[in-house]
């Protein structure tokens, strides 16, 4: 018999435990050292493990195309309703989408650390699917954490 674990976990409910540990530290050692110091250090911390994240990922589902990445969100993400997102394109080369609600961004409002939203969520995608999928390219210019309409979400791969 399998123990579940926090990989088992919605992403959303994995990043309220990871912040309901992480938000006060932060405040503690901004206050101590400053804001762009300690954020610097958390963001350079949460994209190495991000990366991981996503290295590790790959190896257990490979993920080689478009196809497979927007499988993934689709049956991951979007299908747990922590992201509420419209496609724009979707094709062998293409994918991108836009989120129009984010409840990452609402758990953090909650918070009252919409700014450390930006270090513990946004900040770790990049990373993540460099990790996850190396031959997909990921641009993102905007997100609704940063007070942006949607966050968009743009993929190009080679084709299959």
């Amino acid at each position: 018999m399998r123990t579940a674990t926090a990989a088992d976990l919605p992403l959303l409910e994995r990043r309220r435990l990871e912040a309901a540990l992480l938000v006060p530290l932060i405040r503690a050692l901004q206050a101590e050292f400053g804001v762009e110091p300690v954020n610097r250090v958390v963001a350079a911390t949460i994209q190495a493990i991000a990366r991981a994240q996503g290295e590790a990922d790959r190896a257990r589902h490979p993920t080689r195309t478009l196809a497979d990445l927007a499988e993934r969100i689709q049956t991951g993400i979007l299908a747990e309703g922590s992201l509420t997102a419209e496609v724009i394109a979707a094709d062998d080369t293409t994918l991108a989408f836009d989120v129009t609600r984010c409840r990452f961004m609402e758990m953090y409002d909650e918070m009252g650390a919409r700014d450390l939203g930006v270090l513990l969520s946004c900040g770790r995608d990049l990373a993540f699917f460099a990790g996850l999928a190396p031959a997909v390219q990921f641009n993102r210019t905007q997100t609704r954490m940063e007070g942006a309409p949607v966050c968009d979400f743009r993929y190009a791969g080679p084709p299959p």
